[in-house]
C-alpha cells in the first residue's frame, strides 16, 4: 500500500519560500554581505532546505514506515535544490534579486 504523504509535500514545495530564502537572505545580512553572487545565494538557501532533512530524520521515529517516508522526502527535496541551483525556483530568484537591489 502507497502512503499518501499530501501534508509533506506541501511543506517541501514551500520550503523554499517560507524558510530556506527568508533564512539566506537573513544570514547575509548578519554577515554583512550586501552583494552575494547569485551562486552564493542559491547554496546557502540549499543548506537551509537540507536542515528539514535532518530535522525530520531526528523526529521521525525509527521503523520501515519513516525510513519509506524520509526516503520520499529526501526525493522531493533533491527536485526542489535542483530547480534553486538551476535558477528555476522563482521565489529564490525574486528574493535574491530584491536583496541585493533594494538591501
Amino acid at each position: 500500500m502507497k502512503r499518501d504523504y499530501f501534508e509533506i509535500e506541501r511543506v517541501v514545495e514551500e520550503l523554499a519560500k517560507s524558510y530556506a530564502a527568508p533564512c539566506t537572505t537573513t544570514w547575509f545580512k548578519v554577515t554583512n554581505n550586501k552583494k552575494p553572487s547569485t551562486d552564493e545565494y542559491r547554496e546557502k538557501v540549499v543548506e537551509f532546505m537540507r536542515q528539514f532533512e535532518s530535522i525530520l530524520s531526528e523526529q521521525l521515529p525509527a521503523g520501515e514506515e519513516a525510513a519509506s517516508c524520509l526516503d520520499y522526502v529526501k526525493r522531493l527535496l533533491n527536485t526542489q535544490i535542483l530547480l534553486i541551483r538551476r535558477g528555476n525556483n522563482r521565489e529564490v530568484e525574486r528574493r535574491f534579486q530584491y536583496y541585493v537591489n533594494y538591501n
